[in-house]
């Protein structure tokens, strides 16, 4: 009988040594990730090379995982089609009177935004675009600017439909359906913490505040949003009336943004869909290019919370998510619960360095160094992870929204 080359303990001594390794060199994250594999399957006489493109081509062959590029196009279609503008106006009608009144209505964009497109960085991106250069001419400090749209941004993986969720659902398999629900809640209240932030900042600051919107402006702004809005119904009621899958209800949320875009509000050519295609092209190799390759709750916590500064959150969910899952099960832990500190924790790591890619990109936008906002961007993570430890200490919180609209996929 063959023996075996290499003992389990010297193998994984290879295997993160290499991807160490290769971080230091500055290899991106993903291809370190896959060219880590290559010496234990070298060396371990059992095993081959086609080891590895084997296991990636099944973990592409996903029909879950479809959800990922439909999303990203569905947020693509939303920028280019006029639909986020209508949701800014909607947004200042409702919040533009609240102190810090652009900062605001960043914030409640993205819970907006959140709800369509499942994902941080095309929310980063479009809103970086729109709200930086707009505070700092309205005389918001640049940093703040900066600091709370990265940090609004990460709600979209938080509230449902998220990307991440899919991701998770589909690793751990853990009922996407309850997912949706149980992020709900967590969402709004990280929303509110955001919001309580930029309410301070604007007092101490003294930073300008709109005229409150008669109601006449509102209803007129929410008549031409309401079309948008349905989205994110069409998206989580559908999974919950049992209408269709997760990926199914993406490509419903593409056709529906496209049908929106062209015919309802009339501002999407062959042009701007060709840029939407080839964006959302774009990210959605990066995001699957990663997929290829109680006391305890506070410590799994902090594990992703570490985790996610270092890597991103879709291997972070594959490589972190199924070694502690084993652990939250082991103390009662519900799966549900599990998922959604997870990703509440990784979502921390889209705005902290080294990795914090949605603080990266608005600082990309802003053309100054992560540094630069890195100290507003500390103190608005601080009443967050006061919310993070909330649905640590009370499962009721992810929990009750499942219980009560569909225990069924909870069981």
């Amino acid at each position: 009988m063959t023996q075996a080359a290499m003992s389990p303990g010297m193998a994984a001594l290879v295997l993160f040594g290499s991807f160490f390794f290769l971080i230091a060199l500055r290899v991106p994250v993903a291809f370190a990730l896959g060219l880590a594999c290559l010496p234990p399957l070298l060396f371990e006489l059992r095993l081959s090379p086609m080891v590895l493109f084997n296991e990636t081509f099944k973990s592409y062959n996903s029909f879950i995982l479809l959800a990922v590029p439909f999303f990203l196009l569905t947020a693509n279609l939303m920028n280019i089609g006029g639909i986020t503008d209508r949701l800014v106006h909607l947004s200042r009608t409702m919040v533009g009177n609240w102190p810090g009144s652009l900062a605001q209505i960043n914030v409640l964009l993205s819970v907006f935004f959140a709800g369509i497109s499942g994902s941080s960085t095309a929310d980063a991106a479009s809103q970086s675009k729109i709200f930086i250069e707009a505070q700092t001419k309205e005389g918001y400090d640049l940093s703040f600017s900066i600091a709370i749209t990265a940090v609004s941004a990460v709600l979209a993986v938080i509230i449902p439909p998220s990307i991440l969720m899919i991701v998770w659902g589909g690793v751990l398999s853990v009922s996407i359906g309850a997912l949706y629900l149980a992020g709900i809640l967590p969402g709004i209240l990280i929303a509110a913490a955001q919001m309580a932030t930029v309410h301070v900042y604007a007092k101490i600051y003294n930073y300008p505040v709109y005229p409150r919107a008669t109601l006449r402006e509102f209803f007129c702004s929410a008549a031409q949003s309401v079309p948008a809005l349905m989205t994110p119904f069409i998206i989580v009621g559908g999974i919950l009336l049992g209408w269709f899958t997760a990926t199914e209800s993406a490509c419903v949320a593409v056709i529906y943004a496209a049908v929106l875009s062209i015919f309802v509000y009339r501002e999407m050519g062959l042009k701007q869909l060709y840029h939407a295609l080839a964006e959302t092209g774009r990210l959605s190799a990066v995001a699957l290019f990663c997929v290829g390759i109680t006391e305890v709750g506070f410590v799994l916590a902090a594990v992703f919370l570490v985790v996610g500064c270092f890597l991103d959150a879709i291997p972070a969910i594959i490589i972190v998510g199924t070694t502690l899952e084993p652990l939250a099960r082991s103390v009662n832990m519900h799966p549900v619960q599990f998922a959604i500190i997870g990703i509440v924790s990784l979502a921390f790591g889209l705005v902290t360095p080294p990795y914090g890619l949605c603080l990266m990109i608005s600082c990309a936008v802003a053309r100054v160094r992560l540094r630069y906002a890195l100290k507003d961007t500390m103190i608005m993570l601080l009443p967050m992870l006061l919310v993070l430890a909330a649905i640590i200490t009370w499962p009721e919180i992810p929990l009750v929204l499942p219980r009560l609209i569909s225990p069924e996929f909870l069981r």
